[in-house]
């Protein structure tokens, strides 16, 4: 008998892709990760050493589009990239901040409150459901959603919004036509219909991008 050999991929180390230096690995012993969603604010702890921001390039401000970000760690470890987070970060602003036509704001952040809720991201539900609470008024209900899950219950508009950017989230995705009836029935317009599937499309996007890069940490003292 041939004994047969088998080749086992080697790790590759992890680099900057703007200049190619090497990433440090961070890890985070004895934080205080939340376990259970919230509409407090928390804070982000990265796995891969962000960029120092007073190396940052031009290229890099660039890639951050709003230099302000440079104050995040979570934007200067995806600055490493710069080209691939200006294009994300364009994508954000046109999906969430383009709110004078189609989907009001606050369904928006509730599509992506709801997506992050289904996906189990923490610190993204509660981001976007502080921005649901404060673009809509409606802080109970938005509470009912990470208290109880997606099936909590929701009057119909924001039930049908729940819905599509659920079933569009799963894998694979389980969205339908009848997920998009539910939509015009409540009142929503195509261009609405439309923002709901690229709010909830983003977020499934980002929720995988933000989970496999660190973790959430409750604030210091809580």
């Amino acid at each position: 008998m041939t004994e047969q050999t088998i080749d086992h991929p080697v790790a590759q180390p992890v680099t900057d892709a703007s200049d190619g230096t090497p990433v440090r690995i961070l890890t985070h012993p004895g934080a205080s990760v939340p376990l259970a969603f919230t509409q407090a604010e928390l804070d982000w702890l990265p796995w891969l050493e962000p960029a120092d921001e007073a190396t940052l390039s031009e290229r890099q401000f660039e890639g951050l589009v709003d230099r302000s970000r440079a104050k995040s760690d979570y934007f200067r470890l995806l600055v490493r990239d710069p080209d691939i987070l200006r294009a994300r970060t364009l994508t954000d602003k046109d999906i969430f901040y383009n709110a004078k036509d189609g989907l009001p704001r606050a369904e928006r952040e509730l599509a992506a409150a709801a997506t992050s809720r289904f996906n189990g991201c923490i610190f993204c539900a509660s981001v976007h459901a502080r921005f649901a609470t404060h673009h809509s008024k409606r802080h109970d209900d938005v509470q009912r959603l990470l208290d109880e899950g997606i099936d909590g219950e929701q009057d119909a508009a924001w039930r049908a919004v729940i819905d599509a950017a659920v079933a569009l989230a799963a894998t694979p995705s389980r969205l339908e036509s009848r997920h998009l009836d539910a939509l015009r029935a409540a009142g929503y317009d195509e261009q609405a219909v439309s923002d709901v599937i690229h709010s909830a499309a983003f977020f499934n996007w980002a929720n995988r991008l933000m989970l496999s890069l660190g973790e959430p940490e409750n604030p210091p003292g809580e």
